[in-house]
């Protein structure tokens, strides 16, 4: 079974899960690696507070919880951390603050705006919308050294207002092209992300044409995340996962131990 490398717990603002439920439901399904990857989102306006991490009673309870399933299954410590170009130097601070295992930079702000609540898209609309984030994800990657894979890379698609129904990849594949050059520049990763499985659309973020190409373009590191947010959805749309790899020419994926990338056979 493939090790699930994006999941969340209550640690993260918008999950209520107990961290030893994903621990229980990955081990029932045969997983030998697990990371927990709880948000931290600096100046999110919405909710102030809400995506900032308690990173000392975070590793508190996940060591425990480490040592108390040891014999079962690995478990590691890291984060998601999201991206934005003015805040470049702060979350660099707070990447070192702990030994984390494994993160993951995300774009989930852009130039301040979620696109989970309607503003952006009423301030942008879907075609500009979409092309900013991108936009905004290069500069922040172009800004950022201190993470292991980006995230979700169309992400952006999730939340639009006809979700992925104006979203044609080909005309972002330039800005996206540019994306995974300086990923792969900084030895950076991507992540195949199967959330959107369990949220009712066909693709993973990103899609295959997008992993095929990080591929084509010399692109070595891939990890697999379900982004859980609850227990049953750890390792959800993995047997999609496997097969999309596969396709694009991967007979591996990687986990990551101590911020050092790891392969493991398919």
């Amino acid at each position: 079974m493939i090790s699930d490398y994006h999941m969340h717990s209550y640690f993260s603002g918008d999950s209520k899960e107990n961290p030893e439920n994903n621990i229980k439901q990955a081990i029932a399904l045969g997983m030998k690696h697990i990371c927990f990857t709880d948000h931290q989102d600096f100046n999110f306006k919405y909710k102030p507070g809400y995506f900032d991490l308690n990173c000392d009673k975070y590793f508190e309870e996940l060591i425990a919880l480490k040592e108390k399933y040891k014999s079962k299954i690995n478990i590691g410590i890291g984060l998601e951390i999201g991206l934005e170009p003015h805040l470049t130097e702060t979350t660099e601070k707070f990447c070192n603050k702990k030994p984390y295992d494994f993160i993951i930079a995300s774009t989930h702000l852009i130039e301040g705006l979620d696109p989970y609540y309607p503003e952006y898209f009423d301030t942008y609309g879907e075609k500009e919308g979409f092309r900013r984030y991108f936009e905004f994800t290069l500069k922040s990657i172009n800004q950022a050294q201190n993470f292991d894979v980006f995230g979700h890379i169309d992400y952006i698609k999730r939340y639009a207002p006809n979700k992925d129904k104006n979203y044609i990849l080909s005309e972002y594949m330039d800005i996206i092209d540019e994306i995974l050059k300086a990923l792969i520049q900084k030895g950076k990763g991507i992540e195949i992300n199967t959330a959107p499985l369990y949220k009712g659309f066909d693709k993973t973020n990103p899609q295959i044409e997008v992993i095929k190409r990080y591929k084509e373009l010399g692109g070595e590191i891939i990890t697999v995340g379900s982004d859980a947010h609850i227990s049953t959805n750890v390792g959800y749309g993995f047997d999609i996962a496997k097969d999309i790899l596969i396709h694009c020419g991967y007979n591996y994926y990687n986990i990551f131990i101590n911020r050092k990338a790891e392969y493991v056979d398919l």
